[in-house]
């Protein structure tokens, strides 16, 4: 796991963020007439490029190509440990499942189902696949697979508000 950015967030940076979430095909030329008209910030487009590259360099953010959720079931998954076999398999088993191509979202948590992953499959037929296959390979560290399909995704996407957190005055 790579370390957080280490970043000091100016106010151009803040409104980048912002402007990138609520459109991120954006150009640079579009990005520096936007912080002049509505944030008051007066700086070149090369400046703004600049800044965009080095915060995407430094991991201030991530891109990702995500696809429309018409296209896929997501799937919320929950995995219980079995400590017998947890000590020798659990590296291979969490690289297994982070490194999945169904994999979008990937975490810790506390609790009894300790691994929860967020993952795309074309149909519930994949999933349950899925779901033998992984038993298949790593049942030796996993004692139970919680699986919830998600309906009706009501909203995916980042708000542009969310970068306000990130000022001084926060």
């Amino acid at each position: 796991m790579s370390d957080a950015p280490n970043w000091e967030f100016k106010d151009r940076d803040i409104a980048i963020l912002s402007e990138l979430a609520e459109d991120p095909q954006l150009s640079s030329r579009e990005l520096t007439d936007i912080l002049e008209d509505e944030y008051g910030i007066d700086v070149s487009h090369v400046t703004v490029s600049e800044s965009i590259r080095r915060m995407r360099n430094e991991g201030v953010f991530r891109e990702a190509i995500v696809p429309n959720e018409e296209y896929y079931i997501f799937a919320l998954f929950e995995f219980k440990f079995n400590t017998e076999g947890f000590a020798d398999g659990w590296r291979a088993a969490m690289e297994h499942i982070r490194d999945d191509k169904h994999t979008l979202f990937f975490f810790l948590s506390d609790g009894e189902y300790q691994w929860k992953t967020v993952m795309m499959f074309r149909d519930r037929e994949e999933v349950s696949r899925w779901i033998h296959d992984c038993y298949s390979e790593h049942g030796n560290v996993i004692a139970n697979v919680r699986n919830s399909v998600v309906h009706n995704v009501l909203k995916f996407r980042t708000d542009p508000e969310i970068y306000e957190d990130l000022g001084e005055d926060a």
